[in-house]
């Protein structure tokens, strides 16, 4: 049977951790103080990579194919969170690993970017008809998805299992590896499906179920980590890989597929039958050759999401039943 314990946090702890946790922020980890610029949110990017144009990827592009506007590739990206995509300290340029990839697909189609910042709600609509050439915004392949859109993977979907940096947990991988510990993850998620099938498999060998604790955001998960409330987070790897990055707080034990037992990649979108799909894959699979594709995702602390090869239309998550 499946434990499932929910547990509720008090205004006193959040206030004291959240006060301890400000302060930890900013001390001295091992000898050395943690960057806080370790990150360049600056609009200038000075940092960030280009390449040149691609003569496969262009050749690829459909003869009768019209971009939105000629010799651009406008792009639309729904900014939520670093490092993948964020806005930079004049709170209008769109900087992070998303932003960084869609310049080098553009290099690579001989094109100019526009990258158009939008709420993540309207990108299906704004794709369909025709405001944008593709959609690079952290979208997951699915079934349901590819009847209406082509996709071109650019990253792993992943889950990771974070600890405090200085925690005796060395690996989770599968199953038997959160036996006995005490997790938090988010109510109602993929990640917590994976959690309960794990607890559900791990009762039937005898194991002992990992306890659930359950808390409202991101902060207060990794609050709960850092003050050993639990021994890990297990949520999207991203924004937990920027947190470890930048305060050296806590660590990564292990991935986790988000589509486990299958896979869930993120993808470019692009309009169903339009053709662009193979242009962009072929674009990323030479970025993923020349180096510029894994340099950009470590410049982002995102190494652990690279994929070894982009796929059209690769398997998405299939549709459930209601």
């Amino acid at each position: 049977m499946t434990l499932k314990n929910i547990k509720h946090t008090s205004a006193a702890w959040i206030a004291r951790s959240l006060a301890a946790f400000a302060l930890a922020a900013f001390t001295l980890v091992g000898g050395t103080a943690h960057a806080a610029d370790k990150f360049d949110f600056s609009p200038e990017q000075q940092g960030r990579l280009r390449t040149g144009k691609d003569a496969e990827a262009v050749n690829a592009i459909p003869p009768n194919f019209k971009f939105v506007k000629e010799g651009v590739l406008t792009v639309a990206v729904a900014p939520f969170a670093p490092p993948i995509s964020t806005y930079a300290t004049d709170a209008k340029t769109v900087v992070g690993f998303e932003a960084d990839y869609a310049l080098l697909i553009a290099d690579a189609l001989g094109l100019k970017l526009d990258l158009q910042p939008i709420a993540w709600a309207d990108w299906p609509l704004g794709l369909s008809s025709g405001k944008y050439d593709a959609v690079i915004s952290n979208v997951g392949v699915t079934e349901q998805r590819k009847e209406k859109f082509d996709f071109s993977s650019y990253r792993l979907g992943l889950h990771g299992f974070y600890v405090k940096a200085d925690s005796p947990i060395k690996s989770i991988k599968e199953p038997k590896d959160i036996a006995g510990l005490k997790l938090t993850t988010g109510a109602g998620t993929n990640q917590e499906r994976i959690l309960l099938e794990w607890n559900r498999q791990n009762a039937a060998a005898g194991l002992k179920p990992a306890t659930i604790q359950y808390y409202d955001d991101d902060v207060t998960r990794t609050l709960a980590v850092v003050t050993r409330r639990v021994d890990a987070n297990f949520n999207p790897n991203a924004p937990q890989a920027y947190e470890a990055a930048k305060n050296g707080q806590i660590r990564l034990v292990g991935t986790v597929n988000a589509g486990w037992p299958l896979k869930s990649d993120v993808a470019i979108a692009t309009r169903k039958g339009s053709g662009l799909a193979v242009a962009l894959t072929t674009a990323t699979n030479n970025l993923i050759r020349n180096g510029s594709y894994a340099k950009t995702l470590a410049r982002w602390s995102l190494a652990e999401e690279a994929l070894p090869r982009s796929e059209t239309n690769p398997p998405g998550l299939p549709k459930f039943a209601p």
